[in-house]
């Protein structure tokens, strides 16, 4: 069983920076091993995927509206998975999940992970 605990949301102006944190609770082997990612949904819409980071070599995948802007990275030591979000533009505001997956291939399919965080607030303000 996996639990995950996201952190650093909050409020910033467009053009803002924020990094997110999921720290994930379990075996430390089956985390390593697990597909990560992160995931948003903004009020009315629908839950879309964001950035994805596999284990091994960590290829990473991000939705186009986020290349460029978002980071995605792990911290295996901590257990740690992070979202480094710049260049903040107001529809980046939504509830920001993250996610693990053990059948270990990145996706943003939300339907892929079988583990889900109870989600941290991002608000962009113009």
């Amino acid at each position: 069983q996996v639990q995950l605990l996201e952190s650093g949301g909050g409020s910033v102006q467009t053009g803002g920076s924020l990094t997110l944190s999921c720290q994930a609770y379990g075996p430390t082997y089956s985390i390593y091993y697990m597909a990560m990612g992160w995931f948003r949904q903004a009020p009315g819409k629908e839950r879309e995927g964001v950035a994805a980071i596999e284990p091994g070599r960590r290829p990473t995948l991000y939705a186009d509206s986020v290349k460029g802007r978002f980071t995605i990275s792990q911290d295996n030591a901590k257990k740690t998975l992070y979202l480094q979000m710049n260049s903040l533009k107001p529809e980046d505001t939504a509830m920001y999940y993250c996610a693990a997956d053990p059948g270990a291939r990145r996706s943003l399919v939300s339907s892929d992970y079988p583990y889900w965080g109870q989600g941290t607030q991002v608000t962009v303000s113009s």
